[in-house]
């Protein structure tokens, strides 16, 4: 494989699926409430809430209703962008009071730093928002790794799912499709990636798949580009 850009999800990729389900999402849902009691009349925050009532075609006239409704969605694991952004605004804070480090795998740290020094271009694209994806990377158990990364691209860019989103992203990386490579746990983000014309890796950490239609690695370090 000969590539110029290495476009990545984190979780079950880079990071650990636990730390995500364990700490950031219990996290958001416990502070949702006091933290749009804080800033509900913040641009930021009545940007979002805009966003949740369009999606949801409810009032959400007071942060305790629209914490109702964000809180549901953080139990159904919905992927919808404006909650991603209030998540990633609440997280911000719990790293900056040192609440937690976000968890990445040695193998990948070290990986995308060798990639980094040897002029690969790094990119993300994670269901989480920008802001979201820059903080885990910026307060991570291995130190601050965004100077690593070239951009990042969340659900605004369309579903991880779609092939058109990583046209999209192709687009916006400016490079032929054939010289990415996308790095994923989840064997439907990699039909969309190769169905756009992008190169795929399948990130088999727990070994747990026996046949794949990608190439298939355990680990950061069995990756040859």
């Amino acid at each position: 494989m000969s590539v110029r850009a290495i476009l990545t999800d984190i979780e079950g990729t880079t990071s650990s699926i636990s730390f995500v389900k364990e700490v950031l999402f219990p996290y958001a849902d416990q502070e949702m409430a006091p933290f749009l009691r804080r800033h509900w009349d913040t641009p930021e925050v009545i940007e979002q809430i805009q966003a949740a009532r369009a999606d949801s075609g409810e009032a959400l006239a007071d942060a305790d209703s629209a914490a109702t409704l964000l809180r549901r969605w953080i139990a159904e694991d919905r992927k919808i962008t404006a909650l991603k952004a209030l998540q990633g605004m609440i997280w911000r804070a719990g790293y900056e009071n040192g609440d937690y480090r976000a968890h990445v795998y040695p193998d990948a740290a070290q990986q995308l730093r060798h990639w980094h020094n040897q002029g690969h271009e790094l990119y993300v694209y994670s269901s989480g928002s920008i802001a979201a994806q820059q903080l885990f990377f910026g307060y991570s158990e291995a130190g601050d790794l965004t100077p690593l990364f070239s951009g990042y691209f969340d659900t605004t860019s369309g579903a991880k799912q779609e092939p058109e989103s990583y046209r999209r992203i192709q687009a916006a990386i400016g490079l032929a499709a054939a010289d990415i490579v996308f790095l994923s746990d989840i064997e439907a983000e990699l039909d969309a990636a190769r169905e756009a014309g992008l190169a795929t890796i399948l990130l088999d950490r727990e070994g747990a798949i026996a046949d794949s239609r990608h190439p298939r690695v355990t680990s950061f370090d069995a990756i040859e580009l």
